[in-house]
């Protein structure tokens, strides 16, 4: 597996301070293992990618897509990424920003099977 370059290391402690709202919502909710007692990271460099969630235990990126993520450059970046990912043995579950705002506890619950079904 590819380790982190220090600018990764880097970047992801800068985007661990600078959370958008959807992320600090979510992370309100999965810190300190309060979903199910599974221990999650914000923004963990893995190779060359930052995630916005992980919970190791079970090998899970849980992502949040804002709309960016919308434009055809950027959803073929994230499909080479996931794969990228997902060869090192980690799955990718990934949310609408919006979802996290009106379906949390629906988004919550789908981490939570999706991290118990792989550990």
């Amino acid at each position: 597996m590819a380790k982190p370059t220090p600018v990764t290391y880097h970047c992801a402690a800068d985007l661990r301070r600078s959370l958008t709202a959807p992320e600090a919502r979510l992370w309100r909710c999965l810190k300190n293992a309060q979903l199910d007692g599974l221990k999650f990271r914000r923004q963990r460099p893995e190779g060359p990618y930052i995630l916005d969630f992980y919970c190791a235990s079970a090998r899970l990126a849980v992502e949040i897509d804002g709309a960016v993520h919308d434009h055809p450059d950027q959803v073929e970046h994230d499909r080479r990424r996931t794969a990228w990912l997902e060869h090192q043995g980690i799955a990718v579950i990934r949310f609408q920003a919006l979802a996290i705002r009106n379906h949390l506890s629906e988004v919550l619950e789908a981490i939570r099977l999706a991290a118990r079904t792989r550990i």
